[in-house]
Order: C-alpha cells, then sequence, then structure tokens
C-alpha cells in the first residue's frame, strides 16, 4: 500500500491533514468515493468546501480521477501511477449492482474510437454494472 505522505511528496502537494485524510481513505477502500462518502467517513473532520477543494487540487495534479458513475454525482478513484508515469484514465469501470462499489478495473482498456471530422475528444469512459467478485 502506497504512503499518503509520499503521494503528496511525489505530486508536489502541500501536507495538510485533510490531504492525508482523503488520501487514506482511497487506499483503505480502493474504490471511488462521492464527496459525500469522505464527508461521512471523515466523521465531518472537515467542512464540505475544504473536501471539495482538496478533490479538486487532486483531480488537477493528477492524484485521483473522475469515475463515471450512474448514480447522477460524481465519483473518484486514485490513479495508480508513480509520478511522471504515463498513464491513461480511459480504462474500464465496474459498478456492483449489489454493494454500490465502483472499481477501476485499469487492465482493461477503452477501444480506440475514430470520430468524424470536427468532432473532437475530450475524455471517454465506460461503466460495466454486474455483480463484483466480492457479491458473486
Amino acid at each position: 500500500m502506497s504512503n499518503p505522505h509520499s503521494i503528496l511528496q511525489s505530486h508536489k502537494l502541500r501536507i495538510t491533514d485533510c490531504r492525508l485524510e482523503i488520501i487514506r481513505e482511497f487506499l483503505e477502500k480502493q474504490v471511488a468515493l462521492a464527496h459525500a462518502d469522505l464527508e461521512d467517513s471523515l466523521d465531518n473532520q472537515f467542512d464540505r468546501v475544504t473536501i471539495y477543494r482538496t478533490l479538486k487540487t487532486f483531480v488537477d495534479k493528477d492524484v485521483i480521477h473522475k469515475v463515471l458513475d450512474d448514480s447522477g454525482g460524481a465519483k473518484y478513484a486514485l490513479c495508480s501511477h508513480e509520478e511522471h508515469e504515463e498513464h491513461s484514465h480511459e480504462h474500464v469501470h465496474f459498478k456492483c449492482e449489489k454493494c454500490g462499489e465502483t472499481t477501476c478495473l485499469e487492465s482493461i482498456t477503452l477501444p480506440t474510437i475514430k470520430l468524424p471530422n470536427g468532432f473532437q475528444k475530450k475524455e471517454m469512459s465506460l461503466l460495466v454494472q454486474g455483480i463484483c467478485d466480492k457479491c458473486h
């Protein structure tokens, strides 16, 4: 398991209690988390704006990435890469219909899609729904 301090240091981010706790949550849970999930699990240790700003910083600095989810709200997952390592967030996400957890399946890449002239891809995602290995 990675160290929260080293993750922040490798992304040249200032170490704060909120940042450390949020990374610990991602490392411990190993699934995609929503803002509300973090508020609940951190037991209102930090206000919602601080958590929101931390998540935004983490997305901007490539510590976490947004995950497609059918719940309507944004979820985030910890990127699994070392600093400066070339990686893509374009992998399959799997949502379990029983436990509701969304997991990154990074070993499964998305197919290349050729868009018509004039269209420019910004990001691409795929959500597969079913029963996860823990619930099966």
